[in-house]
């Protein structure tokens, strides 16, 4: 007996059930290498559009579009597999809604496309954080934006700049490659194209203790590019006038004083030491980018606030000035349009309204600011950097103006008087610290109304008080308002009081610090209001 025959439905479908299996199975196998190819795909991305880029120059647009497609964006799949399949991993850790994250991503997209150029070994990645929490938070990504870097799996946070040049630097002098090798004029010339700040250094061998030094100080620098060349002509070329046959060492930057040599012995710490007199131009404009090295420099600090054309006027003597002050103070121009740099400086002066030039000075060790009073004339600002350096300046305190208070059973101190009225005064101070915008305030300022009436006529007490919003001392120290201190005859440390005391018992404190100084208690009155 025959088998009956397979009909044509029965045969479509065992086909569609064939296809369906082997496209399963594929799929499966595809899905296992799929964060390899992605990950591996990276290095050779656009090699097709790099060989047609040889024929004309890349738009700028299409330089930065390149650059972000070889950046690899990390998921809920692929996050562990790369840190671990990869020596070094660049991450930048960002938030779509982050505004610092935004600012930073071009520039990001901007260094790996110079470290895809550089044949860098480095993986750069980014992973939106928000998006993809759990990954996120294990690679240690806590705020936006970060940046990390993974060597071997384990994490080292970044401690660069935040151009796309500084991250570069960063990046190469961590993953073993401080330090670029010139050795053709060509490769000089397509050097200086691309650099405008470098370290340059001149040995007849890459080898010896000298030449020990300068790679230990190349690679515990964060900052700078060191480059070597073992040719004095292509020395030449980097560095004008290099009159050493080797070995020499010297910093290149783009101003005046381009080229600044190193003439101490070749020790690591020496060499670190010259270029942090040295890395910065004579005079500094504050940027975005720049301002977390700026702030985080040792040196005593100048800023000079003006509008951009008016300080072309006074470029050249502040830079004359740098100069004679190079390795003790750093010279700091501030747009004073520019609210998000100028104003956060300015109201440290009260001077936040101000639209004129102001040069001022910050000592951050001590807290101490100063102002120069005077036209910023080439002398004057001379005299004020000399100053500044000497420790002679009058400090500056943000101040209103001196009132007059003749009369008042309350004294208003101001900056410019807290050290005669309350620090030099012979007599005991209550003082009353306020702002206008504390909502205790008030009812604080009333019960000092009070005591200042209860105590009226007490020769060796005085009441006062003062805006802390719009005054300042480095000797008043308060955080929070209002705030009440009593300083006696001495003047030693301040004692505070408390605010939520009635003014009786204010009354019965100030009887008692007073009966503690003098035997003359006829003097007092008595502790009932």
């Amino acid at each position: 007996m025959l088998s009956p025959k397979p009909t044509s439905k029965f045969i479509y479908l065992t086909i569609i059930l064939l296809i369906s299996l082997s496209l399963f199975i594929n799929s499966t196998i595809s899905q296992q290498d799929s964060d390899e190819v992605e990950i591996n795909d990276l290095i050779a991305l656009d090699e097709e559009e790099s060989e047609s880029d040889t024929q004309s120059p890349p738009k700028p647009s299409d330089v930065l579009t390149k650059a972000q497609r070889i950046v690899l964006e990390l998921n809920n799949d692929n996050t562990q597999k790369a840190i671990d399949g990869n020596e070094y991993v660049f991450v930048l850790g960002y938030a779509p809604w982050d505004v610092r994250s935004a600012e930073l991503m071009p520039r990001f997209a901007e260094a790996a496309g110079a470290l895809r150029e550089l044949k860098s070994q480095v993986l750069m990645a980014k992973i939106d954080a928000e998006r993809y929490p759990k990954p996120a938070s294990g690679l240690g990504v806590k705020g936006y934006p970060t940046l990390l870097l993974f060597v071997n799996g384990t994490a080292q946070p970044y401690t660069g700049g935040f151009s796309s040049e500084e991250i570069v630097i960063w990046v190469r002098k961590k993953t073993g490659e401080p330090i670029i090798r010139i050795d053709s004029i060509d490769e000089a010339n397509d050097f200086l194209k691309k650099h405008s700040t470098f370290a340059v250094g001149l040995f007849d061998k890459f080898e010896g203790p000298e030449y020990d030094e300068f790679v230990k100080a190349a690679t515990a620098d964060n900052e700078i590019q060191f480059v070597e060349t073992c040719s004095s002509q292509i020395a030449n070329i980097l560095f004008e006038d290099v009159k050493s046959t080797g070995p020499f060492f010297g910093i290149v930057k783009s101003e005046p004083e381009r080229y600044t040599s190193y003439e101490g012995g070749f020790e690591k710490d020496k060499i670190l030491q010259f270029l942090n007199d040295n890395k910065f131009p004579l005079v500094t404009f504050l940027t975005e980018v720049n301002s977390v090295k700026v702030y985080a420099s040792d040196k005593l600090q100048v800023y000079v606030f003006a509008e951009a054309d008016e300080f072309q006027k006074l470029l050249e003597p502040f830079q004359n000035a740098a100069k004679k002050f190079k390795s003790k103070i750093m010279f700091v121009f501030v747009d004073i349009k520019d609210d998000n740099l100028a104003k956060p400086f300015l109201t440290l002066f009260g001077l936040e309204d101000s639209e004129d030039t102001l040069v001022t000075a910050f000592d951050y060790q001590t807290g101490a600011k100063y102002l120069l009073e005077s036209d910023p004339t080439p002398a004057n600002i001379e005299e004020f950097g000399s100053g500044l350096l000497k420790g002679v300046l009058p400090l500056y305190y943000k101040s209103q103006a001196i009132p007059d208070n003749k009369g008042a059973d309350i004294l208003t101190v101001v900056g410019k008087t807290f050290d005669d009225l309350v620090l030099s005064s012979s007599k005991n101070i209550f003082l009353e610290v306020h702002t206008p915008w504390c909502l205790n305030c008030e009812t604080t300022s009333k019960q000092v109304e009070k005591l200042a009436k209860h105590f009226k006529g007490l020769e060796n007490l005085v009441f006062a008080r003062i805006d802390a919003s719009v005054n300042g001392h480095p000797k008043l120290e308060v955080e929070d308002y209002p705030t009440l201190l009593f300083y006696p005859v001495n003047k030693s440390n301040p004692i505070k009081l408390s605010t939520k005391s009635s003014p009786k018992d204010l009354a019965i404190l100030i009887n008692k610090y007073l009966k503690e100084q003098t035997h003359d208690e006829h003097n007092l009155t008595k502790d009932e209001l």
